[in-house]
């Protein structure tokens, strides 16, 4: 399988926060008791038997395929990306980056893995983490929008903030966050790539969550583009109707309701009977199936 390509960082990234996490914990007791923190300039060379799953792993679902092709690659090509750990103490480290990688070197038989030793507290493992994983190219929308609102709460990050570890402006990220308002069906739908960012984006700007509900169903019934989905909800905020009012029904008269309901009560079967001005109509006898039919015309006195 050829190598991808080196993916662009986003803005300051997961490099930015290796070197936040390096200058603040200077001080820190855990860089007084690890007697080699000069390693962590380098790569080296670690026994994945050593390594610590990362706790604060957002990503709790991995490919058995996609592993297995990756454990291949790796027997041929080697790992081309080193991971990045924190060291625990002188035989354990813990991962901040690089599960994915790490399970299919099991699978191909390495022993020991490339690896970025860092310092990093429970915080900055988590930030780096969710960034790791919003770089990840294959997410869908919800799963972004989750990851900003965890780095925004349990990181204690300002937009602004989230925006430069993300390298994206405060709009972008304001828009994936609003996604959390919308309903639960409507989230899922798009965790399942059935609507597209564009879809839910027009849905949210309808405060009213059942008629939210009515779009989504419409969009998904009728496989609306996202510029008519615009177009339909522009019609309902600005109170448009986009489709004609059918007329309210004329209460049937008396006479004729209680013909109905005879007729009914006869047949054993809801019977439609419409009449018009000039005393003109047709009646409707349902069935269900070809014994109903006959059970009927038997009524009817209809020999067939």
């Amino acid at each position: 399988m050829a190598a991808k390509k080196p993916r662009k960082a986003l803005g300051r990234g997961l490099s930015a926060l290796l070197q936040d996490s390096e200058t603040s914990n200077k001080s820190s007791d855990l860089e007084r008791n690890i007697s080699d923190v000069e390693s962590a300039a380098g790569i080296n060379e670690i026994l994945i038997s050593q390594i610590e799953v990362n706790p604060f792993q957002p990503r709790s679902h991995f490919d058995k395929e996609a592993l297995e092709e990756l454990a291949e690659s790796i027997k041929v090509q080697g790992i081309i990306q080193p991971i990045t750990v924190r060291k625990l103490s002188d035989d354990s480290y813990q991962l901040i980056s690089g599960e994915r990688r790490t399970q299919a070197s099991k699978l191909a038989g390495l022993k020991k893995i490339p690896a970025y030793v860092r310092l990093a507290n429970d915080q900055q493992m988590l930030e780096m983490a969710l960034i790791e994983n919003i770089q990840r190219e294959n997410l869908n929308a919800m799963e972004i929008a989750i990851s900003y609102q965890r780095l925004l709460t349990e990181c204690n990050l300002k937009q602004e903030q989230l925006g430069d570890r993300v390298g994206k402006n405060r709009t972008t990220v304001n828009n994936y966050l609003r996604l959390l308002k919308l309903p639960p069906d409507i989230q899922l739908a798009l965790k399942e790539k059935k609507i597209s960012m564009g879809h839910a984006r027009a849905i949210i700007n309808i405060e009213d969550v059942d008629k939210q509900l009515d779009v989504f169903k419409k969009t998904i019934n009728e496989d609306l583009s996202v510029r008519k989905v615009e177009a339909l909800v522009r019609d309902i905020v600005t109170g448009k109707t986009t489709e004609k009012e059918s007329p309210a029904k004329k209460e049937m008269p008396y006479e004729a309701k209680n013909v109905q309901n005879k007729l009914s009560s006869h047949f054993g079967t809801k019977v439609g009977l419409k009449i018009d001005g000039q005393n003109k109509g047709e009646i409707k006898i349902p069935f269900l199936s070809k014994d109903d039919l006959n059970r009927i015309l038997d009524l009817l006195e209809v020999d067939l």
